[in-house]
């Protein structure tokens, strides 16, 4: 995998730069259902991955947010699954938390993956079995287990409340993109992250290769294995933990959804 790491971290950090320029000219929102926002950095990302990565591997099969899904890509067994820009929320609310993510799915199974905040300049790169390095140093999913798990969490979902059935019970810190969180816990800078909620291949491949590859774990809430390249491409729910945060966390969730 040396040389689709090589390529995809040209690919993440040159797509970076081009949200960069766009955040720089002034971002032009729309609204593609709802309160779902879309930016031209979305775009502009998602067309950078997409020539980069393609280019270098053209037999390769494409899934991303930003592009119309070819089922073809069901019948290949490598494939590239993209959100260009996880936490666009944030982006246009300036929070440097959103992150360009992309994972590199063989046989239905994250093999590498690379998250990038260029807000804050940190790429996050892993192969699984292989590890992780955030900009070129050595991390991994390894968290020293306090008293009380601490468990990053969405701005969304605890705005709407669907966080207070955890008060007490873990550390709440709330962080914008799912793929930023799932790089920090491979990172080793918390215990866990959940989403309860469904959770397209997308938001999550990039950052499940990354806890992968750091010696985490990452399943549905029901402890399943996570399957990619799928359709329709959604997981009910996702979460993340380190090995020495799995055992409480499955308790705390088990107690709150019976």
């Amino acid at each position: 995998m040396l040389e689709e790491l090589a390529v995809l971290e040209r690919a993440l950090r040159e797509a970076g730069q081009a949200v960069r320029q766009v955040v720089q000219t002034g971002l032009k929102t729309t609204y593609k259902t709802g309160d779902d926002p879309l930016t031209q950095a979305d775009l502009a990302a998602n067309q950078v991955l997409q020539e980069t990565l393609l280019g270098a591997f053209p037999t390769d099969g494409w899934l991303s947010e930003e592009t119309r899904d070819n089922p073809g890509r069901l019948t290949q067994a490598r494939v590239w699954v993209v959100d260009p820009i996880d936490g666009t929320r944030e982006l246009v609310q300036g929070i440097p938390e959103y992150a360009l993510s992309v994972a590199l799915v063989v046989a239905g199974a994250p093999r590498l993956g690379g998250v990038y905040n260029p807000a804050k300049d940190e790429l996050f790169l892993g192969v699984v079995g292989e590890g992780v390095t955030c900009n070129g140093r050595a991390v991994r999913a390894d968290h020293a287990l306090g008293e009380i798990p601490l468990v990053l969490a969405s701005r969304s979902e605890v705005h709407r409340g669907e966080w207070r059935r955890f008060e007490g019970q873990v550390t709440i810190q709330v962080v914008g993109s799912i793929a930023y969180k799932l790089a920090l816990v491979a990172a080793g800078r918390a215990d866990a992250t959940f989403s309860l909620g469904p959770k397209h291949e997308w938001d999550v491949a990039g950052g499940v290769a990354l806890v992968l590859a750091g010696g985490g774990i990452a399943t549905t809430a029901a402890g399943q294995a996570l399957r990619f390249n799928q359709m329709p491409p959604l997981f009910p729910d996702l979460v993340a933990t380190t090995v020495q945060a799995q055992g409480v966390i499955q308790q705390i969730l088990a107690s709150a959804l019976g």
